[in-house]
């Protein structure tokens, strides 16, 4: 412990505008019918957090391998992604993807005419940037297919034969988004909530104003509330079985002067054992057998009340005054400043799933 979205590709002008934007408001009508009366307060943090699903299934290893590219697949497990939520995209087309790219590349040489971009890595000649389709993502009929950017770059006095490098990577994924709402947008829009950008922040924000301003749309900061993070806690346990997790180190934040920084590691098959004793615990009250395929909240709060309370008996420190900000196993890390890593593909679609829902309730309407 230490204190320490025919194919239209162009951005339309002049009345197109107009279209544009009741377009949007069509959308937005779509978003409240979905979401009840009561959906114009969405947005609020506390009432955000308290709309997460309070059922999940237990993760389960998928062989994503088998079915993703592999070297797209080493660029999401690799690379710590800041997450942002993003509204749908209006007139976004999967087919579209190469125009998009050249029109991006376009977009951000201007932006470093302008003095708008910042060159990585000492000096560089001009951008080279990719879209892709991340075959193989997608878990619900009505997921969009996601989308992988990349941005490349080489040096002016590399080699011929040198190939670029990659100096900036996006991503847009919804994996087992609301299909009540999915379902209610008109066919012009595609949602891909949950945006992830790794790279130079410069670079980010050209990327993100292109979006806004070609489809319509809207980026948002996406924290990871202290409530997802007790969800990405339990559902990192539970994997120990098939995917030992190695440790399980949270950061807490005690509310003193100065702040108090906390570090609990917790050795792996502790925290194993103190998960399957909660398990039980929801068994013995007479819970239906299929709580084996599904973790309930209870079971989370549960869980996390038993870790503050090992820590307390040790340190005399009660950590439920305080608030969780970072979580970390082998097979992930995530931080509330809106920072994740996914270190193990096998369970990637169980945290892309948090994370889709988590920005689906961020975005404003």
């Amino acid at each position: 412990m230490e204190r320490h979205q025919n194919s239209v590709t162009k951005t339309p002008v002049n009345g197109a505008g107009v279209q544009r934007r009741s377009k949007r408001r069509s959308y937005y009508q779509s978003y409240r019918s979905c979401l009840g009366a009561t959906s114009r307060l969405c947005f609020t943090p506390a009432l955000t957090a308290r709309r997460l699903n309070t059922s999940r299934r237990a993760p389960k290893s998928h062989n994503i391998t088998e079915k993703v590219n592999p070297e797209q697949l080493n660029l999401l497990v690799k690379a710590e992604w800041k997450l942002a939520y993003v509204t749908p995209l209006h007139q976004f087309w999967h087919t579209q993807l190469k125009s998009y790219a050249r029109q991006l590349s376009a977009f951000i040489a201007a932006g470093r005419q302008q003095g708008l971009a910042v060159e990585v890595e000492g000096a560089q000649s001009n951008y080279r940037v990719s879209l892709s389709v991340v075959q193989g993502m997608a878990e619900a009929a009505d997921d969009a297919e996601t989308v992988l950017i990349q941005i490349h770059s080489k040096a002016p006095f590399a080699g011929q034969d040198e190939p670029p490098t990659s100096v900036w990577s996006g991503l847009l994924t919804c994996i087992n988004g609301n299909p009540d709402y999915l379902r209610s947008l008109p066919k012009e829009f595609t949602c891909m909530p949950l945006f992830g950008s790794s790279g130079a922040e410069a670079l980010t924000a050209l990327v993100k104003s292109w979006f806004q301003q070609t489809f319509d749309c809207c980026f948002g900061p996406l924290e990871i509330s202290h409530t997802s993070l007790q969800w990405l806690v339990a559902l990192w346990t539970n994997c120990h079985a098939q995917s030992p997790i190695q440790h399980l180190k949270m950061i807490w934040t005690l509310p003193v002067e100065p702040p108090l920084q906390v570090n609990y590691t917790v050795n792996p098959e502790s925290a194993w054992e103190l998960w399957n004793s909660v398990r039980k615990r929801s068994e013995d009250k007479g819970e239906e057998e299929e709580g084996d395929d599904s973790i309930d909240i209870e079971e989370v709060t549960g869980f996390m009340q038993s870790l503050k309370t090992h820590f307390y008996r040790h340190f005399r420190l009660d950590l439920s005054a305080g608030s969780l900000n970072q979580v970390s196993t082998a097979l992930g890390s995530a931080k509330c400043s809106g920072r994740i890593k996914i270190s193990n593909s096998k369970y990637m679609i169980t945290t892309l799933t948090l994370l889709t829902e988590c920005a689906l309730l961020k975005m404003p309407i």
